[in-house]
């Protein structure tokens, strides 16, 4: 079974996304870069990276469609195609689109209560 190694991306909708982005930078100390990134490593492999990037879109966004949520999550898993495929053997609605970057592979899928995520293998994996 393909397991969740970390959260890749927090995603949200916001009325004005380069205010807010400067607002936490002024408040709460976030990083002054276009993309906002979190560094961590987990404890079975602290020599290895991982990013989670922290990012408001516009409020009239359909990259979190067809889901209805102001949110999306992005986790990282290990193998998107064996992901996939358990989750649509369980019966959940996954998006036959998987995108690639010279980053990583992206998958798409709803949770029960119909809110959109986001999966990714990083290209690293």
């Amino acid at each position: 079974m393909s397991h969740i190694k970390g959260i890749g991306g927090i995603f949200f909708k916001s009325q004005n996304p380069e205010q807010l982005k400067a607002w936490y930078q002024q408040h709460l100390g976030f990083p002054e870069t276009e993309n906002i990134m979190f560094g961590w490593q987990t404890l079975d492999n602290p020599h290895q990276r991982h990013d989670t990037i922290w990012s408001p879109f516009e409020q009239d966004t359909t990259y979190f469609s067809p889901g209805t949520a102001s949110f999306m999550i992005n986790y990282i898993v290990d193998d998107l195609d064996e992901a996939l495929a358990e989750l649509r053997a369980q019966g959940v609605q996954v998006d036959d689109r998987v995108e690639s970057y010279d980053f990583g592979r992206f998958g798409w899928a709803t949770d029960l209560d119909g809110n959109r995520f986001e999966l990714w293998e990083p290209q690293d994996s």
